[in-house]
């Protein structure tokens, strides 16, 4: 499914911000954040399921898909604070935020700043860890790899580790695109973004204090962040539902889209969720 792009610009430098907007511009808003190294398109899927009763935003973060990026260095901080002023920008001052991978990172970042902007947290494939000393080091091998043997190569290793094995011959067109998206990403997108998921701190710390609904999702064959890191935000995030998805690896939104998607409209339809907007006419079971 194709959708009309949108560009904004946002300060500093005024960056060109493509993104999805799609529904009823005064139903309950959906922003998504995509996963390293993706982009909006990602979420087509969740977007066609619940554009009917929601406003569904999709962006592409600075760098990737049709987002400029004219900033020296990066980090997880800045990605969240693009994001506020997207929102800012759009005129948006509240929304359900849903981000997979590095866009929970981003997520959690964001509502640890500014827990006011937003209603409810889905979180998916992702942690509040920061990295460890073995995978700080892995990171730079892989930007020392990619500044010598370019994005072709890091395309095919990057796409055989996120997914399960059964994803190559569910979801074969899809990959197959998105490979073909991430060597053409410049090298110095890719190597500022691995030096931003190295230096991240974590977020754990601040779980106890997220006070809106939270779901948190994973696959269940996610070699990246487990059921473990999963498991371990539940714990910390009172009354937040834990959800593991058969049949997916890291990107779980695509793989197990049907499930994914099932679990995601379950949680905005339960109380705490949908309280929040009982004065809207609209159908959100």
């Amino acid at each position: 499914m194709r959708y009309l792009e949108n560009t904004i610009r946002i300060t500093p430098n005024k960056i060109k911000i493509s993104f999805y907007d799609e529904g009823p511009k005064d139903a309950p808003a959906i922003i998504f954040i995509h996963g390293f190294p993706f982009n909006k398109s990602m979420w087509t899927r969740q977007m066609e399921e619940l554009k009917a009763n929601y406003r569904v935003i999709a962006y592409d973060i600075r760098g990737y898909g049709h987002s400029d990026d004219r900033s020296q260095e990066t980090s997880i901080d800045l990605f969240a604070s693009d994001l506020i002023l997207i929102m800012d920008t759009i005129r948006l001052d509240k929304a359900i935020l849903c981000g997979l991978s590095m866009g929970g990172y981003i997520a959690l970042s964001a509502i640890s700043k500014y827990p006011g902007r937003f209603e409810a947290l889905v979180l998916c494939d992702t942690s509040c860890m920061a990295d460890t000393p073995e995978t700080k080091a892995k990171r730079m091998l892989t930007i020392a790899s990619i500044k010598k043997n370019g994005t072709v190569e890091y395309a095919e290793e990057v796409i055989n580790n996120l997914f399960a094995p059964e994803a190559f011959t569910t979801i074969e067109t899809e990959i197959a695109v998105m490979k073909e998206e991430i060597a053409g990403i410049p090298q110095s997108t890719l190597c500022k973004t691995l030096f931003a998921l190295a230096g991240r701190k974590e977020t754990c710390n601040r779980l106890s204090g997220i006070k809106v609904p939270v779901l948190i999702m994973v696959g269940s064959e996610d070699k990246v962040t487990p059921v473990a890191s999963a498991k371990y935000m539940h714990d910390k995030v009172k009354g937040s539902v834990l959800v593991v998805l058969e049949h997916a690896g890291h990107i779980s939104n695509m793989e197990n889209h049907t499930e994914f998607n099932n679990q995601l409209q379950k949680f905005l339809s339960l109380s705490p969720v949908k309280s929040k907007y009982a004065d809207r006419q609209i159908n959100i079971n």
